[in-house]
């Protein structure tokens, strides 16, 4: 079920852009994405309660962390409020500090892009910049254009920057190592980088039985161009991120910009940090900055269930068991000529609780039409799935209709079960009729009273 979270992520950005041809093109990397879901599968171990958070962190909390282990970066102070932000920056040019960067927490790039940064030369200016950037809506490539709201502000001091140069660490599934990356090119995202000039990133993979080498640092601050009176520090700088990443089981880890100052030190000026969201019941620490305003309010609520929900931007609500399944359902309700309101994997486990409550969410999205439910019945029984229906149903007095697609163990008494309830609902014999039913009802061509 954990696995699922991860192929909706993808299903996330695969079906974002809502056309044919990108989702044509994007098949062999769902199919991709899949099979490092199966991955996953088999790396769980425990922490059952705590698998389906995905955790991010904020910029500050990132830095707190590097700082803990050595690793450089630039004096300054999270802040809730203007006043604060105000009191924060006043110790700083007390400090000695030229300026003062005030920037934006959320959980998205392109903040800079977007208005979310902003370096201020005097204490009046930071306090206009405070003013104007919390609270505010923001809207980068990454949030969509709703935006994200701004409820706390990063204060630090301005560094005298010579060079952005960038470093990152993630897993390389392929080789089955973790991946040190650097390149000349920061401040900019790598993605981007790596299409046009992929030999502007130079990598150094990490042999889990040895780990991270001060060769292998060396190797990089070289080919990064660094002086030789940094090539120390360099080594520091690199082997701290390195322990931060084990010791944490972070899963992306990125430094961008990484600075040079014009005195020859090293910052990481900007941080990212993501986390192995199975190893979260090892590290108690880090659950516990998980920020909740952050993220869709009902993929919070379904994480409290052990459901992989990921809300997308149709009208067509999808509750499938099986991450494999799901993505299939989503391409067939496309190639329909629908639109998918959500990835929602209520796993081979699930109990009547578990549907009720994940019936529940999917209602809660107002822009839902129509539900399809499409299930293959294993180890998730056909019938505990029907019972589970009937009664979400029920008390929810559901207007919209529900279609479903039925096979597996105990399908004829499922069946049974929904004939019996005296309820309305629609039944697809195969999953192409169910997507085409089900794409013509949230059209309006077609009603079923549950």
């Amino acid at each position: 079920m954990g696995a699922g979270k991860f192929v909706g992520r993808a299903a996330q950005s695969l079906l974002g852009s809502r056309s044919s041809d990108s989702i044509e093109g994007s098949l062999s990397f769902a199919l991709s994405c899949a099979r490092q879901a199966i991955l996953l599968r088999r790396e769980w171990a425990s922490g059952q309660d705590n698998r389906d958070i995905l955790m991010k962190i904020h910029e500050y909390q990132a830095k707190d962390i590097l700082a803990k282990y050595g690793v450089a970066v630039p004096r300054g102070e999270v802040a809730n409020t203007v006043e604060e932000a105000v009191d924060v920056a006043k110790k700083l040019f007390a400090a000695g500090a030229t300026g003062v960067v005030v920037k934006a927490q959320i959980h998205a790039g392109g903040r800079g892009k977007g208005g979310g940064v902003k370096v201020a030369k005097n204490l009046a200016e930071a306090e206009e910049y405070a003013k104007k950037i919390l609270g505010m809506q923001l809207i980068t490539h990454q949030t969509g254009p709703e935006g994200q709201k701004v409820n706390r502000l990063l204060i630090e001091e301005t560094a005298a920057i010579d060079r952005e140069l960038y470093l990152g660490m993630v897993l390389d599934r392929a080789a089955a190592k973790l991946v040190f990356m650097a390149s000349k090119s920061g401040g900019m995202e790598i993605e981007e980088v790596a299409a046009k000039d992929p030999d502007a990133i130079f990598k150094e993979y990490i042999d889990p039985a040895v780990g991270f080498q001060p060769y292998q640092a060396r190797k990089l601050a070289f080919a990064l161009g660094l002086k030789p009176t940094q090539i120390s520090q360099a080594v520091h700088f690199m082997t701290g991120l390195y322990n931060v990443c084990m010791d944490t089981d972070a899963s992306l880890m990125e430094i961008n910009p990484f600075i040079t100052t014009k005195d020859d030190k090293l910052f990481a000026l900007d941080c990212k940090i993501n986390f192995d969201d199975n190893a979260m019941f090892r590290h108690k620490d880090l659950k516990e900055l998980r920020d909740t305003h952050e993220e869709d309010p009902l993929e919070v609520e379904a994480s409290k269930f052990a459901l992989n929900y990921i809300r997308l931007d149709g009208n067509i609500a999808c509750m499938v068991n099986g991450a494999g399944l799901a993505m299939a359902t989503m391409d067939i309700i496309q190639y329909a000529g629908g639109s998918p309101a959500n990835f929602l994997d209520v796993g081979g486990g699930a109990n009547q609780e578990q549907i009720e409550n994940a019936f529940r969410i999917l209602l809660s999205d107002k822009n839902v039409k129509a539900v399809f439910i499409n299930i293959f019945g294993g180890i998730l029984r056909v019938d505990t799935l029907a019972r589970g229906v009937v009664e979400a149903a029920k008390k929810m007095n559901v207007k919209v209709p529900v279609i479903l697609r039925l096979e597996g163990t105990n399908v004829e008494q499922g069946r049974e079960i929904l004939k019996e309830s005296g309820l309305n609902f629609l039944i697809g014999e195969t999953m192409k009729d169910a997507a085409e039913i089900v794409v013509k009802a949230a059209k309006g061509l077609t009603s079923a009273n549950a």
